[in-house]
């Protein structure tokens, strides 16, 4: 019998120009908003001059517990009772775990996954506003949040439908201009994200509709928005794939591309997208393999095929597979080596993308040596 849940932000509005309704929607949500920005909240100055009275918060890179908590301290401090988010899906996940320390109390840690408590979020967060300034995460419509343990050189995530945004809005405007490289590294990891749920065992038929929309919209859109960041149609499509990742992703799960990143980018600190990208043809190769080998008749084969008609008009996994490893040398992603990962680094990161939570969203089961292979055909 089929079955599945499926939950969002409480509102979205996408579209050009839908960042005019930040000042009236923040209005009806609270008095006293607390913004969490990237370390350049300038080039966003006319959004917020509309909030004269807001504290802000910036965040620079992808948030650490230390960030969190100082975050969420100085929101108990000046009393917020809404958060925002404008930014990157750093800013955003930032805003969100923010958002929900301030009513739940406590140390993040108690929270997190993997090295932490692992404790629920019983109490609702403040409602936040996401705003994405970049197209990548889909954080706007995702209800975790993903901070870095400088301890434990890891990425984990801090996750409650409770943390879902309160609204979401998502104006492909406030990406024109993105640097080339924040293209590629978003862009790319938009469409991983639209990918592995797509080929997850946990797919429904309402996450295969985004996803298969995503998918189409990266093909159309992510090469011309890189190569012209001021292209708004590109832009356009490239935003909606991100969205639309974000509501596959969290109702469908990742896969095995996501399990190494979250190891990976703790001890490389490379970009989150960077990770992905350079992983994914090896992780879907692997996939295809595992899956030919041990039931030739699978779904996913099917769905590796129809990525690739989606993104190419030829129905096999190797035409999508080409397709992304061209566009991503185009791109200038590099291989994880030129990030900085060490041939004896190899095997613990292949044990705890084993373990990690996205891992279980893949459609076979990669053995620990299977995934050590596909580390190193991606150095």
């Amino acid at each position: 019998m089929l079955t599945f849940t499926f939950a969002t932000a409480g509102r979205i509005s996408f579209g050009a120009g839908a960042a005019a309704h930040l000042v009236p929607t923040v209005a009806e949500l609270g008095a006293r908003p607390f913004i969490c920005t990237g370390s350049n909240p300038d080039r966003f100055a006319g959004l917020l001059d509309g909030l004269p009275g807001a504290s802000r918060f910036a965040v620079s890179g992808e948030p650490s517990f230390d960030v969190v908590r100082a975050g969420a301290a100085a929101a108990r401090k000046l009393g917020a009772d809404v958060v925002v988010g404008l930014g990157g899906g750093a800013v955003l996940d930032a805003a969100k775990a923010i958002a929900a320390l301030v009513t739940n109390g406590g140390d993040p840690l108690d929270y997190a996954e993997v090295i932490g408590g692992g404790h629920p979020l019983t109490v609702r967060s403040l409602p936040c506003v996401a705003v994405p300034t970049t197209s990548g995460t889909g954080s706007e419509v995702t209800a975790n949040a993903v901070v870095s343990s400088l301890e434990h050189q890891v990425k984990v995530s801090l996750r409650s439908a409770s943390m879902l945004p309160t609204v979401a809005l998502v104006d492909p405007e406030l990406t024109v201009g993105c640097p080339p490289d924040v293209t590629a590294h978003a862009g790319l990891d938009a469409l991983v994200q639209c990918i592995e749920p797509f080929v997850s065992g946990f797919a429904t038929p309402l996450t295969d509709g985004f996803a298969r929309e995503g998918i189409r919209r990266a093909g159309s859109g992510l090469r011309r928005a890189w190569a012209d960041g001021s292209d708004l149609d590109a832009r356009t499509d490239v935003s909606l794939c991100s969205l639309l990742s974000g509501l596959a992703l969290a109702n469908s799960k990742l896969g095995a591309a996501h399990g190494l990143a979250g190891p990976l980018g703790g001890l490389l600190g490379a970009p989150h997208g960077a990770i992905t990208a350079a992983v994914m043809v090896a992780v879907s190769r692997a996939n295809v393999a595992a899956l030919t080998d041990q039931d030739p008749d699978h779904p996913a084969l099917r769905r590796y095929a129809e990525v690739g008609e989606l993104l190419t008009g030829e129905a096999t996994a190797e035409a999508g597979l080409a397709w992304f490893a061209e566009t991503a040398q185009l791109m200038g992603i590099k291989g994880l080596a030129s990030l900085g990962l060490r041939e004896d680094q190899v095997p613990g990161i292949a044990l705890a993308a084993s373990q990690a939570s996205s891992t279980k969203g893949n459609p076979v089961r990669l053995p620990v040596e299977r995934l050590e292979a596909v580390i190193r055909a991606s150095l």
